[in-house]
């Protein structure tokens, strides 16, 4: 049975559905912030200094018995960093890991996400998407607080806590697909989504400056004690303010509560019949060129998103010779002008499409090409502007803002397509794009060791170039906003009209 509306814990400032929007915002800042901290830590975790003298050795060695009377150069120097004394300032960390075992502590993480992202699917479909996403949230933060602890002992239990997080990640789209598709009335969807899934960026930005400061001020191991124990306290506000949908919801105007399920397509009175458990049509999902344009560009957009967000603070302490802290700065502002513009971007596109001015599909394809052919341009200016350190980063940040395109492009496009089975579409796409998680920090790794340079980088950039190509034409010709009809649901009439006729039924039929 339905809970009786009580009207809304924040009274008439905040709808029910916003706290949902703002709790699941927030819940994937905290699984994103404590994803990619790492990425910033690990610049003060590593012994550089002895790293480098390592890898000299390993070449030297490698040439041994040749004419060789010092060690190769490990690190062409091509562009000159502030003050001359930026990377001096930096002291070096307790661990000797490798290029090769820094870019597989970091894509571990991918293999939990993989694996964890269709059962986390169906879960939250038939069962409770408001506890999986609890789970997901609650072992990234248990994995964190232990970081410090496993690095110590060796890298392969820092391996072990990556795949954990990674588990827990890797439910966090379906698990908010299946709240959104009960929670966003149509005409909001692209708000609410952009809201949500702009946490990434949001926590993004948090995470990096915050592991920046902590990493240099206090010590890499408080990276991971503070950004996981303030992550506390999200879970006991998502446990009491959070429902699976709104029929659950006691804090709930009646008001809302109609307004969200008869736009939806239900009644208030229909007891969620309106999300029935149903089996997933696997042969009519897989074979729907709407639904496959969205796995193409979920696919090549999440190469270039998992390189910015990854690897960028690489390239800037390789390449450009940023220091820790203008590293922390530079990399993660860009990605709280890419929450502002996602949220611009998707209520304006939600405006337009309530004045009848554009459909859903063009909505969807205009936020997607906004996330893809805004940063191959950014990107194919990066290659040929050399140390020019200014218009690098003024590129990257136009980059990474109009990546922000993609929340209420094709990232939302799911629920329109098939709203009974969004998270299960989502997590197959997210699935197939996990892909690139996994490839990029290794692929980066190979091509830059004993290679730091613009040169190495460039190469890197034409690849995503390339991909963001075949987004940019899938997705266009493709990409639909329309929902398909194997989503839709065969009423009882329907099954009455379509049954075999008996004889007698037949004989009155034949008078």
């Amino acid at each position: 049975m339905d809970v009786p509306a009580r009207g809304n814990v924040l009274g008439r400032v905040v709808p029910a559905r916003y706290i949902l929007a703002v709790l699941g915002s927030i819940g994937m800042a905290i699984v994103y912030g404590l994803k990619v901290n790492l990425s910033v830590a690990m610049v003060g975790m590593m012994n550089h200094t002895a790293i480098r003298l390592q890898a000299a050795a390993d070449e030297h060695n490698k040439h041994h018995g040749q004419n060789y009377t010092t060690p190769k150069p490990v690190v062409e120097v091509e562009c000159e960093g502030t003050g001359g004394n930026n990377t001096a300032a930096e002291l070096d960390g307790p661990f000797i890991w490798p290029t090769e075992v820094q870019g597989l502590v970091l894509s571990c993480y991918f293999w939990g996400y993989f694996v964890s992202q269709m059962p986390g699917a169906r879960v939250a479909e038939l069962f409770s998407a408001k506890y999986v996403m609890f789970f997901s949230v609650g072992i990234n933060v248990v994995c964190t607080l232990l970081t410090p602890v496993m690095a110590q002992v060796h890298y392969v239990a820092v391996i072990f806590m990556r795949i954990g997080e990674g588990i827990g990640g890797g439910v966090t789209f379906p698990a908010m697909h299946v709240l959104l598709s009960k929670w966003a009335p149509p005409a909001e969807r692209s708000v609410m989504a952009a809201l949500v899934y702009a946490g990434t960026s949001l926590g993004s930005v948090i995470s990096m400056l915050m592991a920046g400061v902590l990493t240099a001020n206090v010590g890499w191991e408080s990276v991971f004690y503070v950004m996981g124990g303030l992550s506390c306290l999200w879970c006991v506000l998502w446990v009491f303010l959070v429902q699976d949908s709104p029929q659950q919801q006691p804090l709930i105007s009646h008001e809302e509560r109609h307004m969200i399920v008869t736009s939806l397509g239900g009644s208030d009175t229909d007891n969620h019949s309106h999300h029935k458990k149903l089996p997933v049509p696997w042969g009519a999902v897989l074979t729907s060129p709407a639904f496959l344009a969205i796995l193409v560009a979920h696919t090549c957009s999440n190469w270039g998103w998992y390189m910015l967000l990854i690897e960028l603070p690489f390239y800037m302490k390789q390449v450009l010779k940023f220091n820790m802290t203008e590293n922390a700065v530079t990399t993660a502002l860009p990605f709280l002008s890419l929450w502002i513009f996602s949220i611009v971007l998707s209520r304006t596109l939600d405006w337009l499409r309530g004045k009848g001015i554009i459909t859903t599909t063009i909505a969807r394809k205009i936020g997607t090409l906004f996330a893809s052919v805004v940063p191959a341009i950014c990107l194919l200016a990066l290659c040929y502007i050399g140390c020019n350190r200014g218009a690098a980063v003024a590129l990257m940040a136009i980059g990474v803002t109009c990546i922000g395109g993609m929340f209420c492009g094709f990232l939302s496009n799911h629920i329109d397509i098939a709203p009974n089975f969004a998270g299960t579409l989502m997590a197959i796409t997210n699935t197939v794009a996990t892909i690139p998680g996994i490839v990029v920090p290794i692929f980066v790794g190979v091509l830059t060791h004993g290679n730091e340079t613009i040169g190495a980088w460039r190469v890197i950039f034409f690849v995503t170039i390339a991909l963001y190509i075949i987004e940019i034409v899938a997705y266009t010709i493709f990409g639909s906003g329309e929902e398909q009809p194997w989503n839709r649901i065969p009423d009882n009439n329907e099954i009455v009209e379509t049954k075999p006729l008996n004889k007698e039924e037949k004989a009155v039929e034949s008078i």
